[in-house]
């Protein structure tokens, strides 16, 4: 009792040091998650990197199979491209691009033969290559909707986009579980109290200097633990003490991720500049340029029948090859910017938002939660062994106060 008077500003602090504890411990824990971005220290074992940036390649691609196995299918939203609607929508920036690249090649290759050509002949070769542009690219966007996989490699897109912006990636896991990090950090209050509640019984009864130290350890696992698990558990809603029900928060909030996880990836990753680049640039962007190329000569032989004789017989075959060579490529340098001009028509057409949102909706609990459950299970004990050191420190510093 002498020891209570002496000390009881410390003994009835316990239970709030220890929600103290347990909020720390997860706000630490949270912020180990995400940050700091890149590896900070001496490598291979002194520093840390983020749990998501240091392992972004796997996450990208744990997240990336969830995205192309269960939510979105290429030939599903590629197939929603009307390729008339799609060459509509560009015909004017396409006659524009038909006329310079003609213009171009001719210039560079035959400059003086087409200087010599009459002014109605330059101009019915313009006119009948742009007439057949809109059906050549309705062509090959009829090809490409029908064949997406030979020319988009979806996956390696979303993969190397999340491995590229790390910080994209931690906004993705971030963004959708705001609401379970204030939980993860607000339970740490609770538990911790009711934690210190037991570790002032036990020190009034034992005076065990081990006491605080080792309540301090526990409750900084424990309360990490425990919140971690009742993010995703029960999958489904469970009575407890036969009055209380409770259901994984996370589970628990599936319409509202649903549509947090949509807006997130049509905004920032699956968007219509990064299908683009993806198409052109990707490791499959050969492929395209070869269709492209295809028609693109195709037209040139159907078309320039007026002037073909004069530029064969003047340039020769093999060059005249060449520059019906020349001219695909300038046309498939010039495709992004044109394509642009039918963004809006295909955000709404391809209408990723919705089509993630309505497929998340019908993911199993199960597979609902390994959208985010990945993101916490690697390197999870890392986390909860740092809650349990700064809890054991903790405690050992209130061990030193009260006896000495």
């Amino acid at each position: 009792m002498h020891t209570f008077a002496e000390h009881w500003p410390v003994y009835v602090s316990m239970p709030f040091i220890a929600a103290l504890i347990g909020y720390v411990t997860k706000r630490v824990a949270i912020e180990m998650m995400f940050r700091p971005l890149e590896f900070v220290g001496i490598r291979p074992f002194l520093g840390w990197q983020g749990v998501l940036p240091a392992n972004a390649e796997r996450m990208a691609t744990t997240a990336t199979d969830m995205l192309t196995t269960n939510l979105v299918d290429p030939r599903e939203i590629f197939a929603r491209l009307d390729p008339e609607q799609v060459a509509k929508e560009i015909e004017q920036p396409l006659l524009r691009v038909v006329e310079d690249v003609t213009r171009e090649v001719m210039e560079t290759y035959q400059p003086r033969l087409w200087e010599m050509l009459p002014s109605g002949a330059q101009q019915l070769l313009l006119k009948r290559v742009q007439a057949e542009a809109p059906r050549a690219i309705t062509k090959i966007m009829r090809e490409i909707s029908q064949n997406i996989e030979d020319v988009l490699d979806l996956k390696h897109m979303v993969v190397t986009n999340l491995v590229r912006d790390k910080a994209l990636l931690n906004r993705l896991i971030r963004d959708i579980s705001r609401p379970e990090m204030r939980f993860i950090a607000r339970s740490g209050i609770w538990f911790g109290f009711i934690l210190g509640c037991v570790q002032l019984l036990v020190w009034a009864l034992t005076k065990s200097p081990i006491v605080l130290p080792l309540f301090g350890l526990g409750i900084g696992w424990l309360t990490d633990w425990l919140a971690l698990k009742m993010i995703f558990l029960p999958r489904e809603p469970k009575r407890f003490f036969g009055f209380y029900n409770w259901q994984g928060v996370f589970q628990k909030r599936r319409d509202e991720v649903a549509a947090d996880y949509g807006d997130m990836i049509a905004r920032e990753i699956i968007t219509v500049p990064n299908l683009l680049e993806a198409v052109l640039r990707g490791p499959k962007s050969d492929r395209l340029f070869s269709m492209i190329t295809r028609e693109v000569q195709k037209t040139i032989d159907a078309q320039a029948s007026v002037v073909k004789p004069f530029v064969a017989i003047a340039v020769g075959t093999k060059r005249f090859q060449e520059m019906k060579q020349a001219a695909a490529a300038k046309a498939a340098e010039r495709v992004p910017d044109t394509i642009r001009h039918a963004e809006t028509y295909a955000i709404n057409a391809l209408d990723v938002r919705n089509t993630i949102v309505d497929r998340m909706r019908r993911l199993s609990p199960l597979e609902f939660e390994q959208l985010l459950r990945p993101a916490f299970r690697q390197d999870e004990w890392k986390l909860i062994a740092v809650g349990a050191v700064i809890g054991g420190l903790v405690g050992e510093l209130q061990a030193l106060l009260l006896l000495g």
